[in-house]
């Protein structure tokens, strides 16, 4: 099931996304996926017709991995990681589908990182891994955003990667998809740069979550960021990206300096 948020220009609201690639409408539920039913309104609306917003807006947190594909790894200059390499971005970084990711001031060499995101859909801690799927609401592509060059220089990722509009997510939640095995591409001005599987992941889904669980309490809408593949390179004012994940769909962002 493909949960969207979106507007049409009032209070943002919840639908479910139906229908063959170009002829999709979105049907329309009262409640908050993270918290209540989905109960349909009767409401229907094509979605040409609406503005996506981000899916989630993080209620606390959102989580990134560093280095989980080897292959990226190796393109930064290091080794994989023992365990998972956590850093965390600010809910304020969050965007949804065709809002503008806005350079900061302080780099001139940001960089994009097609990625699968993990939202969390109860109140957890200390989550088996067993029991990871339980707390699952869905997933949606990420773009995690980051300024290299504030990255080598800070020591710390906090500035590089948190920054306003450093983290589009979208374009609508799936609730119903195996993640082990999906292809992921992303696409510079609709050339693909990036073209990964999530079966490459060093830490997989399940070891993500329960590892993150044991250091933070996640609570709905918390976003867990898997990593990206190799082939990471530079935007440009002026520039499009899209990340397209298989079973998902695809977000696409312009790239702005103001």
């Amino acid at each position: 099931m493909r949960i969207a948020r979106f507007t049409t220009g009032e209070d943002p609201r919840y639908g479910i996304v139906e229908g063959e690639p170009g002829a999709e409408q979105i049907n329309v539920v009262g409640g908050d996926p993270l918290y209540s039913a989905l109960t349909p309104t009767g409401a229907k609306v094509p979605l040409d017709e609406v503005r996506l917003l981000a899916p989630v807006i993080p209620r606390s947190k959102v989580v990134g991995i560093g280095k989980n594909y080897a292959d990226h790894a190796a393109e930064m200059g290091g080794e994989v990681p023992e365990a998972p390499l956590v850093f965390l971005k600010p809910n304020t970084a969050v965007i949804g589908p065709d809002d503008p990711i806005v350079l900061p001031s302080f780099s001139e060499e940001v960089h994009y990182e097609g990625e699968l995101a993990v939202v969390i859909g109860r109140i957890c801690k200390d989550v088996p891994r067993e029991r990871v799927k339980d707390v699952i609401v869905g997933y949606t592509c990420a773009n995690d955003v980051t300024a290299r060059d504030a990255q080598r220089t800070d020591g710390q990722w906090a500035r590089a990667k948190g920054f306003d509009s450093s983290c589009p997510l979208g374009p609508w939640l799936e609730t119903e998809l195996d993640v082990a095995n999906l292809r992921l591409r992303t696409r510079l001005d609709g050339l693909t740069v990036q073209d990964g599987n999530t079966a490459d992941l060093v830490f997989d889904v399940p070891e993500l979550v329960s590892y993150v669980s044991r250091a933070f309490t996640l609570l709905p809408g918390d976003v867990i960021l898997t990593g990206t593949p190799a082939g990471v390179g530079p935007i440009q004012p002026g520039q499009r990206v899209e990340v397209e994940i298989e079973g998902i769909g695809t977000l696409g962002n312009q790239v702005v300096r103001r």
